[in-house]
């Protein structure tokens, strides 16, 4: 496995797709949402692994603007799309936010924010229940919301430990509808020239081509109304 990893990476075309090599399972997931409307935990049963034979390369569109999507199908050329990489490359802990509460301590990133919602309910937010560790039941929770954010804005760490709680992933792309592409696993991301980014078990990439802190996903989809439509 740690061979096959090594093998995978996403390649950032210059105003051009995303070119996945090394066979990575490309799926999809969806938030299991609450009779309110707020999403819940990540459902594996809506997953399309079947429809998807697993690709040694593929393209992915970036621009946003693909009649083929999730594929690339060559709109980024005809629209003149700028893909002009503008995040910052420095190690996400140089960014980050910290808040320390009772046996955790949670750090955030804001401009990795994609607007899943996983974060808050209609009651409080990871914000809020940080401040009440203390009760091992806030803390357990607190824990799963964090794990379910598919960015890494938010991680939590283990008062003693030195690497966060993290989700375990199969190395693979799922698509989110109307949203990013999540890359889990660790997978490289990098630009033409090699040059890579900070590997993290959690990424989103942009794929409606208005992201400001590109290739990541910014949240900027959710005001500019990018759809997807894909099934």
């Amino acid at each position: 496995m740690d061979d096959e990893k090594q093998t995978q990476r996403i390649a950032i075309a210059p105003n051009g797709p995303y070119l996945v090599t090394g066979g990575i399972p490309l799926t999809t997931r969806y938030p299991a949402m609450s009779t309110y409307g707020e999403p819940l935990a990540w459902d594996p049963v809506g997953a399309d692994e079947a429809e998807r034979p697993v690709q040694e390369k593929y393209a992915l569109c970036r621009c946003g603007q693909s009649s083929n999507k999730p594929y690339c199908d060559g709109t980024h050329a005809r629209v003149g799309f700028d893909g002009t990489l503008t995040a910052d490359r420095q190690p996400s802990a140089t960014r980050r936010d910290r808040y320390e509460g009772e046996g955790v301590v949670m750090t955030d990133e804001p401009g990795l924010c994609v607007h899943a919602g996983f974060c808050g309910t209609r009651f409080t937010n990871v914000w809020e229940m940080v401040k009440r560790t203390n009760d091992p039941e806030v803390r357990a929770r607190l824990l799963e919301m964090v794990k379910n954010c598919p960015s890494g804005r938010l991680e939590v760490t283990l008062t003693g430990k030195s690497a966060p709680v993290e989700p375990a992933f199969t190395p693979s792309i799922a698509t989110m509808l109307d949203g990013p592409l999540w890359v889990r696993g660790g997978i490289t991301v990098q630009t033409m020239d090699g040059e890579r980014y900070e590997v993290r078990n959690r990424v989103t990439l942009c794929r409606c081509g208005q992201s400001h802190n590109k290739p990541f996903c910014d949240g900027t989809h959710v005001d500019a109304g990018f759809k997807t439509n894909e099934l």
